[in-house]
């Protein structure tokens, strides 16, 4: 089974958006090949619920933080050789018999174009390979067990006896007679092609993982440290928003005796920006990547669901309060197959009265608080709904993030405190930004 996460989830915590400064996807598409993009996408569409793959995969990018090594190939090689190997026709297969004076006068006169671009791929595939062999052999001096893991799929076919013939010489001058590079040809587009498609996924996996720790030592990420579900663990210092310049962090701590929080705060004093952190985190930790924060220790979690932006839908006629409730009805059905998930809902029934809003928030988050396995985080404005929770459930925490008022001026201080918000100053936001002095 892999990381349930929905579209929903994705567009909420700008997973994919289009705008780079604020997709998460964007942050760590650094990557110097069409292959090494192709698989980081998979990594981010295909989270992980397995704690030994998402260990590996997190420690071989930490041992490339800790290393910070460049990744050795030029981008050039890669457009030769990908270009040669996509052309597997039996008709354009170099052969001994193109030895001929006609095939080489063609050569010469450089007309032969496609005799061209085939010699090309294969230097540049013998380039490929042997930085490859070259690399492998440099890190794997380093004793990192998740390297030697990566890695042990490589030196066997780089060993081979058909692959140690292409290590060493000049690649022009192995392709300048049409023999050779028709040995080479059979070699790398047919007899091993299977074998030479494998070593490049290797190359595409380094340019991701290379690429995801430089981007964590720029920007100051760190890895996340996985426990099994059963441990029930989530907490992370440091906790930051990695599109923001220059944020203010948060600590925060979930276990199963407090696995809800109940978040509250005035308009503008950051709930959205620290749930959609919250989320991101755990998200990226579940794909094995670095966090932005200082530090985090989890457990693994069958998926991740949350209502943060949730549109209106208009063309099935539905209402907000309604795709409030069908939203909610998901995240139940899916609560009631897989008990050990991450519920984040940002204002919980906004789209009613606040009387219903009252009745069903304390409703729904007093079942919540049953699943113990699961964590939820509820932001709301409706902090009498919290007051009556304080005393229905054990296990919920209640936090809010203040608002400072200096003078008539509110100031947000964006630092998660314990308890329940008595912030009200959203006419004191009307007054100052003079709108009835407008209208009147």
């Amino acid at each position: 089974m892999s990381f349930i996460i929905d579209k929903q989830t994705l567009n909420d915590l700008g997973i994919f958006s289009r705008n780079k400064e604020v997709s998460v996807f964007g942050i760590y598409n650094t990557v110097h090949t069409r292959g090494g993009a192709r698989i980081l996408e998979e990594m981010f569409t295909n989270p992980l619920d397995d704690v030994a793959k998402i260990r590996k995969r997190s420690g071989l990018i930490g041992f490339f933080q800790k290393e910070n090594p460049d990744f050795p190939f030029r981008a050039s090689w890669f457009d030769a050789a990908e270009f040669y190997l996509s052309d597997r026709d039996t008709r354009t297969r170099i052969s001994e018999e193109q030895n001929l004076l006609y095939q080489k006068f063609r050569h010469f006169i450089k007309t032969d174009t496609e005799y061209r671009q085939i010699r090309s791929g294969i230097i540049s595939l013998i380039c490929i390979i042997r930085a490859l062999r070259d690399f492998v052999e440099a890190m794997s001096g380093k004793g990192c067990r998740e390297f030697m893991e990566f890695s042990a799929g490589i030196m066997p076919v780089l060993d081979s006896p058909d692959f140690k013939s292409v290590m060493s010489g000049d690649p022009e001058i192995m392709t300048a007679e049409t023999s050779g590079t028709a040995a080479l040809d059979s070699l790398f587009r047919y007899s091993r092609y299977e074998d030479v498609n494998r070593l490049l996924d290797y190359v595409y996996r380094l340019d991701v993982c290379i690429s995801a720790a430089k981007v964590a030592g720029e920007r100051g990420f760190t890895q996340a440290e996985v426990f099994p579900a059963t441990e029930n663990i989530m907490e992370i210092e440091g906790l930051r928003h990695p599109a923001l310049a220059d944020p203010v962090t948060n600590d925060i701590a979930i276990d199963g005796k407090n696995n809800v929080i109940f978040l509250t705060g005035a308009n503008m004093a950051g709930k959205s920006t620290f749930m959609k952190s919250f989320g991101i985190a755990v998200f990226l930790a579940h794909v094995g990547f670095p966090v932005p924060a200082s530090s985090m220790r989890f457990s693994v979690r069958d998926g991740l669901y949350t209502t943060i932006n949730l549109p209106d839908n208009l063309n099935r006629g539905y209402s907000h309060f309604y795709a409030e409730v069908k939203r909610l009805k998901k995240v139940a059905q899916s609560l009631c197959t897989w008990r050990n998930m991450v519920v984040i809902f940002d204002e919980l029934f906004r789209g009613t009265n606040v009387k219903d809003a009252y009745d069903a928030t304390v409703a729904v988050t007093q079942a919540f608080a049953e699943i113990t396995e699961s964590i939820f985080i509820i932001s709301t404005h409706i902090i009498e709904a919290g007051e009556t929770l304080s005393h229905l459930c054990g296990n919920i925490r209640f936090l809010y993030l203040p608002t400072v008022m200096e003078g008539e001026r509110p100031r947000y201080t964006y630092r998660l405190e314990e308890g329940i918000t008595e912030d009200r100053h959203g006419m004191l936001i009307i007054r100052n930004e003079g709108i009835l002095g407008i209208l009147n």
